[in-house]
């Protein structure tokens, strides 16, 4: 089913008339009644999303300070996101009665990473991140991979544009020290 075919069909759609739709891939996205699909990752986007999930659950898992879910989708405030990497403080994963993590996620997380595809327009990524802060999300990095920079949102601060050597902001008790360069060198394979 193409894009304008779901958009004809849900006219008017809920948000919890969204969520009973089966899922897409790539994902759809519920903005406030509208539906926009996000855009098959590619090898940098891909790269970077991987990387950057792997590297903060190195430190923040065995531990239980945080965990970085890749593509998890995320419900609240008349929105249902699909960030990149959506970043969780233990205390605050809604973890079920046997231990085991949920499929659904009804908050924001405490840390969102989006990684800016070619397809995608920059204001509705920056959007979303807003979005999170709004609703309670510490941190947001929006990741320009052709302008190598991260545009960096903490809370009650103007965005902060960080490039070169940099040293990035993670959460609280997330012991990664990273710059703008050591991100973007990820894409340095050969």
């Amino acid at each position: 089913m193409t894009i304008s075919a779901v958009k004809d069909l849900t006219k008017d759609i809920t948000l919890e008339k969204f969520l009973m739709m089966p899922e897409t891939k790539p994902a759809l996205e519920f903005l406030a009644g509208d539906i926009i699909q996000k855009p098959m990752s590619k090898g940098r986007h891909s790269r970077l999303q991987g990387k950057l999930g792997s590297q903060i659950n190195l430190v923040s898992e065995s531990e239980k300070i945080a965990y970085a879910f890749p593509e998890l989708r995320c419900s609240f405030g008349n929105r249902s996101i699909v960030p990149d990497i959506a970043v969780f403080t233990w205390e605050h994963i809604p973890f079920m009665a046997n231990g085991e993590v949920p499929d659904r996620f009804e908050q924001s997380p405490d840390w969102v990473i989006e990684i800016l595809s070619p397809e995608q327009k920059s204001n509705k990524v920056i959007g979303n991140i807003l979005h999170c802060m709004e609703h309670g999300c510490k941190l947001g990095w929006f990741i320009d991979p052709d302008d190598l920079s991260i545009l960096v949102f903490l809370c009650d601060r103007q965005p902060i544009l960080m490039e070169k050597t940099d040293i990035l902001p993670v959460l609280a008790g997330v012991e990664l020290k990273l710059t703008v360069d050591d991100v973007f060198g990820w894409l340095r394979m050969a």
